[in-house]
């Protein structure tokens, strides 16, 4: 089967899961591990080698920017350009600011005294923006703007090539350093510093495989927000759908990479065919159909009874990114657990999500979002718990019952040093 003559696979609701994938292959991780070895070992040398070996920066060509490149890269644009990337910046900072407000501090009483958390930033937030196929200045606004509004104190953007668009978007994030090389050696480098850059707290942001696994070999020294894989839409629809739509938003997905995931679950058989077909003949006239017919070969249908099915199929596929096209979407979404992103009802665009409409793109793939939500404010600021004992004469009973666990556990200088405290009156 080839997707120039038939169109999606057809798959039953039980082979579901036997289209999961890992977000990291063995071969990829081991390829990456000798990368991040090779930078942490020998630092600012290796990462330049990567850089010439796949043409990210000239031998001459330095692989840290400052503010005064990213600033003169906004200033060259199309001021049509810069006025589209603000709004988008603008979008994205307000949605933050409001996830940030919705975080709250809290203090509340325990025996003898108080306890509570704090919410500390993290000081320094590396953040990836992929620039393979095409420059993505989506995601340099999406990870790097949400960082500030956290409070980080400083913002580093990776993304190789330092292509124009790309450093204006770093600068109108206030971005404070540029790394401008990409891949396994950009996440490394975030991650154990080279000469010339200093490492960084968190890594956050999407990208191929390579800088996927580098996340993984590189978590423990930093936070990193996921292990996101292969980019999904799945879209869940009723007889009621356009097919024209749903097969415009699969395609979509599907030029983004050939790796892409893009999905349907239907209770129409007519509509599942009408898709198809619109899939055909839009990818004939899309210019980047060389791409997205190698990520349709990857994706699916799958027709189901009702709409209670295909909501079940969508909490087993965990997709990235979830579009309901139904009639009553708000409702069928509402019944939905486990996605990266929701986009309800037609004029819900997943692209819209994409570029700026608020919510953030960076988002769990590969089922992940059964555990994980995407890249918030959250993934910057540290829940920080403190307590307070003013009064143990209050807390005699939390002192004996920690004593009592202290024996349980056989511990005898937690005991000790919990019971000290009734000396204290």
């Amino acid at each position: 089967m080839t997707i120039d003559t038939m169109g999606l696979r057809r798959i039953r609701l039980d082979e579901i899961d036997a289209c999961a994938r890992e977000p990291v292959d063995p071969t990829t991780l081991a390829q990456a591990a000798q990368i991040v070895d090779e930078v942490r070992t020998h630092g600012a040398h290796a990462a330049r080698s990567y850089a010439l070996r796949f043409e990210e920066r000239g031998p001459d060509e330095p692989l840290v920017l400052g503010r005064a490149e990213m600033r003169a890269a906004l200033d060259a644009i199309e001021p049509s350009q810069r006025s589209v990337l603000e709004r988008t910046r603008d979008r994205i900072e307000a949605f933050a600011r409001a996830q940030r407000e919705a975080i709250r501090e809290i203090d509340v009483p325990i025996p003898g005294g108080r306890a509570g958390h704090t919410l500390e930033p993290v000081a320094s937030a590396g953040c990836y923006a992929p620039a393979g196929r095409y420059p993505l200045p989506s995601s340099v606004l999406m990870t790097a703007v949400t960082a500030r509004v956290a409070r980080c104190t400083r913002v580093v953007v990776a993304s190789p090539g330092a292509n124009p668009v790309t450093l204006a978007a770093a600068a109108l994030a206030e971005a404070d350093e540029f790394l401008a090389i990409g891949g396994a050696h950009a996440v490394a480098s975030l991650a154990y510093g080279i000469n010339g850059l200093d490492r960084c707290d968190v890594i956050v942001g999407p990208g191929n495989k390579w800088v996927t696994a580098a996340k993984q070999l590189v978590c423990g020294v930093v936070g990193i927000d996921m292990l996101a894989g292969a980019s999904e839409l799945l879209v869940v629809a009723d007889g009621s759908a356009d097919a024209r739509l749903v097969a415009a938003d699969l395609l979509a997905q599907a030029e983004h990479d050939p790796d892409a995931i893009p999905m349907l679950v239907t209770t129409s058989s007519r509509l599942a065919d009408a898709v198809d077909h619109e899939l055909l003949r839009q990818l004939a006239e899309l210019p980047t159909r060389e791409t997205a017919s190698l990520a349709l070969s990857n994706g699916f249908t799958c027709v189901v009874s009702s709409i209670e099915e295909a909501c079940a199929a969508s909490d087993r596929i965990g997709a990235e990114h979830v579009e309901v096209i139904t009639l009553d979407a708000p409702s069928v979404a509402r019944s939905l657990r486990n996605a990266g992103a929701l986009f309800i009802g037609s004029g819900s665009a997943e692209v819209l999500g994409d570029y700026g409409a608020g919510p953030n793109h960076t988002l769990p793939t590969g089922g992940s979002a059964r555990f994980q939500a995407g890249l918030s404010v959250g993934h910057f600021l540290r829940t920080r718990s403190w307590m307070r004992i003013d009064d143990p004469a209050a807390a005699e009973q939390l002192i004996d019952d920690a004593a009592s666990l202290a024996a349980m556990e056989g511990l005898a200088g937690h005991r000790a040093a919990a019971l000290l405290r009734r000396s204290m009156r």
